[in-house]
């Protein structure tokens, strides 16, 4: 059985290359191993800078953001990832890869923080990167992790 989604996407950046909604749906539902609600907001620098540092007391622009809210309803997991749109079109310019990809992996990388996952010592970052790698490829996205 597939994971539910409740899905809201918010364009809060004055970019004029940002994915599709309905990408950004597939995304999500491609990273999902429970049932969420989940709002995903692409926004520009100020704002991430802002969350960043209200919440994490971190005072630098981050690529994304997830904010993990628990069970909203029995067994429906809620939460928030905010993607930064100018950090992430830089970030693939440098990593000389399709914007659209990296939006993906952004994308992913943070429904699997609002899932859990995360990166903090080498053991979960395997884990968490082997999980991104496989969720990519479903969308030919190659290995954003390998140079």
């Amino acid at each position: 059985m597939n994971p539910s989604l409740n899905l809201s996407v918010q364009f809060a950046s004055d970019a004029s290359d940002l994915p599709h909604r309905a990408q950004i749906r597939r995304w999500v539902a491609a990273a999902l191993e429970r049932d969420v609600a989940i709002t995903v907001r692409i926004v520009d620098a100020d704002e991430a800078r802002a969350l960043n540092q209200d919440y994490r007391k971190k005072g630098y622009v981050p690529n994304v953001l997830t904010f993990e809210y628990g069970e909203i309803a029995p067994g429906v997991l809620g939460g928030d990832v905010v993607i930064c749109a100018p950090v992430v079109a830089r970030e693939a310019r440098a990593q000389g890869k399709p914007l659209n990809d990296h939006y993906a992996h952004m994308t992913v990388h943070g429904v699997l923080h609002l899932q859990g996952y995360d990166h903090l010592d080498p053991g979960e970052a395997g884990i968490m990167e082997a999980r991104e790698i496989a969720i990519l490829r479903r969308f030919r996205i190659p290995n954003p992790y390998s140079s």
